[in-house]
């Protein structure tokens, strides 16, 4: 990434500031602040995280903030309540009282001498999510955000639940989150008190997937903090950012379908990171698009990107499968509404493949426990091997149909929808779909896939359990995508009842039959040349403020390995990762934070099942800890 040394503006960088809440707890932030004419009162952009802004996100942030500040708006980095720095208790995602403190910060903001008291919020991940949530409650500073890589429907579309199948990364992550609350606030910064804030934070703390685990459908856990349940209430301006490599992408269309306000999309082939930095590449000038923005909502300058495309998104090329991809070929398209009018839904013919076995239109297959070995993370950050890779394995000992080859290339955008007739022999079963590319070669590349527990809840929330042999259809709408299928190659959809270790399996292995006569699949088809595209400006390059100053120690790192036993018939998965070790210079923190997961299971026994995580956060301050 390109660092720019010269602003048009000084900046004056406050390392912690506090700001007061009504029940008495100090919230820590560190400020950004451009030196104006005249002191001339400038607009604010807020980032509101549980990830420590004194170490965990001090690099970024001094490349984000830097760069707003000095182009003349102020940037707030604040730690929620009981983590980092900030006093208080946190105990679970997006509390009422996480929400309540936002608008109470937001409040603050605007009344300080150096605001003028229009406000933005922007974030990826927790800091996009709790945007959308902030926005839904309309402080009446807050004129616009920027969320990224977020979810508007906390069940179905984060990383818990995903089509009421238990991800993987419910556990994962609710691991990293652990880990995240039970560390220490600075003594440099909090004084002596730093041993007793840190012992209440650790007397309260319990495994964070708890509640996660006891809410297994849409209650009103999770649509108390899913603005999918009124996105009416949202005024503010809303800028909405994916990539189709993370597991986020969904979100940002179904946004600019909802929302009554003024809107904009932008999807890059990225992974879980700012675009500016994020790989697949290529990266793009992420923060002078976000300057446009905050200048046309928050400074009243007219940039003229409200002026553009609604929708923006990265389409695809087809490349061979990889689980480490870099660079993702394709270009730029456009949408001037959403949903786009030139789109068109096509129904392509399916014939079944493989070797299941066939009893006149039905084919049978119990999946073994292993199938989606090469699935790849639910939300990949594009680096290691945490991509899907060739599907061959998997789709060999899935259910699966293809297409003949095409006749010339065929572009989609949108979600593909695969319409099933079947049934499965147990009263529990959940349905892995996949559409894959599958090259003359035979080399097979994912481009789509969802996931759905057929045990659905009832109006009362309570299970309904399947009637064993019953044949019942269900159709299925698979993720967001923007692909280029070439001429020659075919499409094939594969389904399996077991996708590990992204998703906890069934209880029991699944016969699962389906009806070839009730399978097809539907395309989202998009002109391949449209005159729109033509007239998008090219993203800049990459550009960001000077990083912190900081000694790296040991590079990040991520690896990812299976490991099979031919006597057990048992898999395992181990991924370890490391975010490096690095000294900050000017505080003179030794930082370090490492992980490992172990998944295991047999082959044949879905109850076989076991994940271990660990998370090792390391802190050495340049003052006594006694």
């Amino acid at each position: 990434m390109h660092e720019v040394a010269n602003f048009p503006c000084l900046v004056r960088e406050i390392e912690t500031t506090w700001i007061p809440l009504s029940d008495g707890i100090q919230l820590a932030a560190r400020l950004w602040l451009p030196e104006m004419e005249g002191n001339t009162p400038v607009p604010a952009v807020l980032e509101y995280l549980p990830y420590r802004h004194g170490d965990g996100t001090a690099i970024i942030d001094s490349i984000n903030y830097g760069y707003l500040a000095g182009h003349g708006i102020a940037g707030v980095r604040v730690d929620i309540r009981g983590t980092g720095n900030s006093e208080g208790l946190i105990l679970d995602e997006y509390s009422e009282a996480e929400l309540d403190d936002a608008a109470e910060v937001i409040a603050w903001i605007a009344e300080q001498a150096w605001c003028s008291g229009k406000i933005g919020m922007w974030g990826y991940s927790w800091g996009g999510i709790n945007a959308l949530q902030v926005a839904a409650r309309r402080p009446p500073a807050l004129k616009a955000i920027m969320t990224l890589y977020s979810a508007d429907d906390r069940f179905g579309e984060d990383c818990h639940f995903m089509g009421g199948c238990l991800l993987d990364e419910n556990l994962e992550w609710g691991n990293e989150f652990l880990s995240n609350c039970t560390r220490p606030p600075d003594p440099a910064v909090v004084g002596e008190r730093w041993r007793a804030m840190w012992h209440a934070r650790l007397d309260v703390l319990d495994l964070a997937m708890d509640p996660w685990l006891r809410h297994q459908s849409r209650d009103d856990y999770w649509r108390r903090a899913s603005v999918s349940e009124d996105y009416a209430a949202i005024e503010a301006a809303v800028y909405a950012v994916g990539g189709w490599t993370d597991g986020y992408s969904n979100t940002v269309l179904r946004l600019m379908e909802k929302l009554p306000g003024p809107r904009k999309a932008l999807i890059g082939p990225w992974g879980h990171d700012w675009p500016h930095v994020a790989e697949p590449g290529p990266q793009i000038g992420f923060l002078q698009e976000a300057m446009r923005w905050w200048n046309h909502w928050l400074c009243d300058e007219d940039t003229g990107i409200m002026d553009e495309a609604m929708v923006r998104v990265w389409m695809q090329d087809s490349i061979p499968p990889s689980s480490t991809v870099r660079e993702w070929p394709g270009r730029w398209i456009a949408a001037s509404s959403w949903p786009d009018i030139r789109i068109t839904n096509r129904t392509l013919p399916l014939a079944a493949s493989g070797n299941e076995q066939t009893h006149q239109d039905a084919l049978l297959l119990t999946h073994p426990q292993t199938v989606g070995i090469k699935a790849g993370k639910w939300c990949p950050y594009g680096l290691g091997t945490d991509m899907a890779d060739d599907q061959r394995a998997d789709d060999a000992l899935s259910l699966s149909f293809m297409t003949p080859a095409l006749e010339e290339p065929l572009e989609i955008f949108g979600a593909p929808v695969v319409h099933l007739d079947l049934a499965v022999d147990r009263p529990r079963a959940f349905l892995a779909v996949r559409l894959c590319d599958v090259a003359p070669d035979g080399q097979t590349t994912r481009v789509s896939y969802t996931l759905l527990n057929l045990v659905q809840p009832d109006e009362n929330g309570h299970p309904v359990l399947l009637e064993p042999g019953c044949r019942f259809s269900v159709t299925l709408r698979l993720n967001d995508t923007a692909y280029a299928f070439p001429a020659g190659h075919r499409l094939r959809v594969a389904v399996s009842t077991a996708y590990w270790p992204m998703v906890w399996p069934s209880p029991d292995p699944v016969t699962l039959t389906l009806f070839a006569d009730g399978t097809t699949l539907e395309l989202p088809v998009r002109p391949v040349d449209e005159p729109l595209d033509q007239s998008l400006v090219p993203f800049g390059p990459p550009e960001g403020a000077p990083q912190l100053d900081n000694e790296v120690l040991a590079e990040g790192e991520q690896s990812r390995r299976f490991e099979h036993d031919l006597t057990s018939g048992e898999m395992r998965m181990v991924m370890e990762w490391g975010k490096g070790a690095v000294r900050f210079s000017r505080i003179g923190l030794l930082y370090d934070f490492r992980g490992a997961i172990t998944n295991r299971i047999r082959e044949q026994d879905p109850t076989s099942s076991v994940i271990r995580a660990s998370c090792v956060y390391s802190a050495t301050y340049p003052v006594s800890l006694r």
